[in-house]
């Protein structure tokens, strides 16, 4: 099968050997994987940081997004069957989905949305879990809930935070505040349905005070976090919550004592990593998530498409990612 993988980690993507285009065997599925036709894929941060952080003894397929066709299940697979579209992230642990066929656990996994294509489905899935996690998982926001709290979203317009300001927006009665830098992550971001846009390349509690929010409770924040870090203190309440998922050198957390802060970590590998007894979860988040897209609640974040699946549009989406100036997310569709 067709597959693009890295053989040396930390080169710059501007080498033509960051990644390359080779040929892997036909992957196997285990008792509760399926084995998935890939369709479509998109780029996520985690590629970027796994092909230059990570050292390999032999190539690695990155690729932690897709939507497919399955086209066989293990012996013990109960959810779904050979021609079902489906939607996924995948495990960080196992090769990645930038391959032709690729094998991943069916509890991870979600039925594809119907009213959307391939490479539009598989803009959703990693980004949808984490967001999910984050709002009602970790700083537990009950669906329907937060009426009289306000959320501060660091890092709006960025692949998560396009979908996190949806789920804030539409499912919860949060006051929803992003933060974007250009004019088209700010139209984004309001197209998305935050109530407010501030800019986080400016201070942020004049800001906040003057749309008459001095502070707020929750501030989950998914990006430069140790830039933000000093201003997230001073404008939490007292009692807020904090979350985050990038990947701060050092975190000094004493300065949230004074406030009582509580402090959230959120990785969505985690279930599929440590196979939690509660794995399943995100297979019922997903299948939450397509409902909730073909009702017309959610929508995708697509912010481009590369075109198809192969090393030199794969080069130039990580490109693009490592700017950290995408909107939405990087699509590609197809061998």
């Amino acid at each position: 099968m067709k597959a693009i993988v890295y053989r040396q980690h930390g080169l710059p993507i501007s080498n033509p050997e960051s990644l390359i285009d080779t040929t892997l065997p036909e992957p196997t599925p285990g008792e509760r994987d399926l084995l998935v036709e890939v369709k479509a894929v998109s780029v996520n941060p985690v590629d970027t940081k796994v092909r230059a952080g990570s050292p390999v003894k032999e190539p690695r397929v990155l690729g932690w997004d897709a939507s497919g066709v399955v086209r066989a299940v293990g012996s013990a697979v109960t959810l779904f069957q050979p021609g079902d579209e489906v939607f996924y992230a995948g495990a960080i642990t196992r090769p990645g989905s930038n391959s032709e066929l690729h094998v991943v656990d069916e509890r991870i996994v979600g039925r594809k949305p119907a009213s959307l294509g391939h490479a539009d489905a598989a803009a959703i899935p990693l980004t949808a879990i984490t967001a999910w996690e984050l709002l009602f998982d970790r700083v537990a926001v009950p669906e329907g809930g937060g009426q009289g709290r306000s959320l501060l979203i660091i890092g709006a317009a960025g692949g998560v935070g396009s979908m996190l300001t949806q789920l804030a927006r539409r499912l919860t009665q949060l006051t929803v505040i992003g933060t974007a830098s250009r004019p088209e992550t700010v139209q984004w971001v309001q197209e998305l349905g935050a109530h407010h846009v501030i800019d986080h390349s400016q201070p942020l509690k004049p800001q906040l005070e003057k749309i008459g929010i001095p502070e707020v409770d929750i501030v989950i924040s998914l990006t430069h976090t140790d830039q933000h870090f000093a201003q997230i203190v001073e404008l939490l309440a007292p009692q807020g919550q904090l979350a985050l998922i990038d990947d701060p050198a050092t975190l000094d957390v004493v300065p949230l004592k004074r406030k009582s802060i509580s402090l959230h970590w959120e990785l969505m590998f985690t279930r599929s990593m440590f196979q939690t007894a509660d794995m399943i979860r995100q297979h019922e988040l997903l299948q939450r998530v397509a409902q909730l897209i073909d009702e017309g609640v959610l929508r995708t974040t697509t912010g481009e498409h590369f075109g198809r699946i192969n090393a030199e549009n794969l080069r130039r989406a990580h490109a693009l990612i490592e700017t950290n100036r995408a909107r939405g997310k990087v699509v590609l569709e197809g061998f």
